[in-house]
């Protein structure tokens, strides 16, 4: 009962909210297709904004994996990460989560695909895609498109968060899966 209650609700949430919002505007006597438009143009220039941070993302990441930093950092951490519980299968994705969301989500699949998604890599796997974000890359597009130059608290602060839900995904996981 509660599933198919769910299934109607999630069904109808965008319809709704499409319908609901424009209605609520014109009873406020909002603009509503201009205001669109005008929010969409400066989305648009606000994507060509950060197109070069995108782009100097990208290549660091790619210097990054190419240059076999990834699997000496990987190597390093990989006798402290043991002592936790995580299997040196993982660490590449926890070591590439905070730089981007679109290469470790193809390092997931492809943990999945060799391991299955049931098995305790690819729980792990899927439960750090929800406990850890993409730092740098959130620090680099958004902090980038308004001009922020002071970040050192952020990173730090993104980071530590990262670590933590490294180490909760860790816990949980070993707690139910293993």
């Amino acid at each position: 009962m509660l599933g198919e209650i769910m299934n109607i609700i999630s069904t109808w949430a965008i319809p709704f909210l499409l319908l609901t919002i424009p209605v609520y505007g014109f009873i406020k006597k909002v603009p509503v297709y201009e205001t669109f438009v005008e929010g969409a143009e400066e989305g648009f220039i606000t994507a060509v904004k950060i197109i070069p941070f995108l782009v100097g993302m990208m290549v660091a990441i790619s210097v990054f994996r190419a240059s076999g930093a990834m699997e000496g950092l990987s190597n390093i951490l990989n006798p402290v990460t043991a002592k936790l519980g995580a299997p040196s299968e993982i660490l590449p994705l926890a070591i590439m989560r905070p730089l981007s969301g679109s290469g470790v989500l193809g390092m997931a699949t492809e943990l999945m695909r060799i391991y299955g998604p049931d098995s305790f890599i690819g729980r792990l796997a899927s439960v750090m895609q929800g406990t850890t974000d993409t730092t740098f890359f959130v620090l680099t597009v958004y902090f980038g498109s308004v001009g922020i130059k002071k970040y050192k608290y952020s990173i730090i602060t993104g980071l530590s968060a990262d670590i933590s839900g490294f180490i909760a995904a860790l816990y949980i996981c070993n707690l139910l899966y293993r």
